[in-house]
């Protein structure tokens, strides 16, 4: 089914990573799978996940904000929305230092996760009612960076996908306001679309900056946005 047509050494944005070139013959597969099968095979940011043990090519999106913003410092404690498969816990758990003995990282999705080394991992729906105070709990006291990549089901429609997401990513604030403590830190996933103004209006009322990212590991061709929100003032 896969074919490679050729491999060449080249730099780029996954740190040096393999330029490949495999195909995938259209044996029964729909030209949309086919291409995200190829696009997937090809991409340099998931050969170096697999060659650094990172369970998802989307923990570089987080090395490279957390390298340009300083979110994650040793001692920090850290809740991740949205956690599966775990790419930013094992992020998060390097650069926190977070230990079995001391885990500085709640982590909770309602999708099945294998364990992680000095991750407290919660399996439910962080839009249950009774998520927020677990989650503090699992952690020992308020987090000091909310983290939160989640993202509602894709329907194909970008404006009911935008949407959805949109909730999730105003639920995710909406926790990180009540629990940060000042100077803590928020950064959530949204996608463009043009409907979030009054996210951004109380974002820049509680916090000392807001900024949108697109970190280089996202995909040109996708909509996703990061939103930052940086400093919180408290209160």
């Amino acid at each position: 089914m896969v074919k490679k047509a050729g491999t060449k050494s080249g730099r780029g944005g996954a740190g040096g990573a393999r330029a490949l070139k495999a195909k995938v013959r259209k044996t029964g597969l729909k030209n949309s799978s086919r291409r995200w099968l190829e696009r997937h095979l090809n991409d340099p940011y998931v050969h170096r996940a697999r060659a650094e043990g990172y369970r998802s090519r989307a923990a570089f999106k987080l090395v490279e904000i957390d390298d340009r913003h300083r979110l994650l410092s040793s001692g920090k404690r850290v809740i991740d929305l949205g956690a599966a498969p775990g790419g930013w816990c094992q992020v998060a758990a390097e650069r926190v230092k977070s230990t079995d003995e001391k885990p500085l990282i709640a982590a909770i999705d309602y999708l099945e996760m294998d364990p992680l080394p000095s991750v407290a991992l919660l399996k439910m729906d962080f839009l249950d009612p009774e998520a927020p105070k677990m989650l503090v709990d699992a952690l020992g006291g308020p987090p000091d960076i909310v983290l939160s990549d989640m993202a509602a089901p894709t329907t194909g429609h970008r404006q009911t996908d935008h949407l959805r997401t949109m909730h999730l990513c105003e639920a995710a604030a909406d926790f990180a306001i009540s629990v940060l403590p000042p100077g803590g830190h928020f950064l959530a996933k949204t996608f463009q679309g043009g409907t979030e103004a009054a996210l951004l209006d109380r974002l820049k009322r509680n916090f000392r900056s807001v900024h949108h990212i697109k970190p280089p590991a996202s995909r040109d061709e996708s909509a996703e946005l990061y939103l930052l929100a940086k400093d919180f003032k408290g209160g």
